[in-house]
């Protein structure tokens, strides 16, 4: 029976590099992968040169490939079955980024499973800047039916848990907007002994 897997990191933990080299694993056996990203996350996306945006998974290794990107009211079991019946059959799902599915696209995924046999995976974040789930996340560690914890460490050495966010001035940040695109320019991976330290610093300082 196909499952619901949920593979999860801090950021700087290769997730996107471990989601195209598990849709390479798949292609290398003549499998087919429908690979998706929330079109929240537009940070690799290019224009090409007739104005049509493609959207692109990069890790910071320097792997690649182009995704479809997925709107938050996207019905994703029935786009699932609607893919299959006029294009070849898809073997395996696997989404990055997928703490930006809505709770009912982490639904229909499991549905997806569930009723149709087909695996999904799914890679990304846990929890947000101030260590609150996001809602994507918070549905797949209710029903999915593996987790894994991708782990990297902190400067420290210690293991890194929480996503760090900063400003301009490398100042970190404690309040804002829940969603700030950006990569090892706005976010770091950090133990949360080291992030407390720099919040309490902050709040020390005024």
């Amino acid at each position: 029976m196909a499952k619901l897997y949920f593979k999860f990191g801090a950021m700087g933990s290769s997730k996107t590099a471990q989601a195209l080299m598990t849709k390479f694993n798949y292609e290398e056996k003549d499998q087919t992968v429908w690979l998706i990203k929330p079109a929240t996350d537009t940070r690799d996306d290019r224009v090409d040169a007739s104005g049509k945006v493609i959207t692109v998974l990069r890790s910071r290794i320097g792997l690649y490939a182009p995704a479809e990107a997925i709107g938050p009211e996207t019905d994703l079991f029935a786009e699932f079955k609607k893919r299959s019946e006029k294009e070849k059959y898809v073997d395996v799902i696997i989404c990055d980024e997928c703490q930006f599915l809505t709770e009912k696209q982490v639904d229909e995924l499991k549905d997806v499973a569930d009723k149709l046999d087909v695996p999904v995976i799914c890679f990304g974040l846990r929890a947000d800047f101030q260590t609150r789930l996001f809602p994507g996340s918070k549905r797949l560690f209710e029903i999915a039916d593996s987790i894994t914890e991708i782990k990297s460490i902190c400067r420290c050495g210690r293991k890194a848990t929480v996503n760090a966010r900063f400003d301009d001035d490398g100042e970190i940040v404690t309040e804002g907007a829940q969603v700030v695109l950006g990569g090892n320019d706005r976010y770091e991976g950090m133990c949360y002994k080291c992030y407390r330290a720099l919040v309490e610093d902050k709040l020390a300082r005024g």
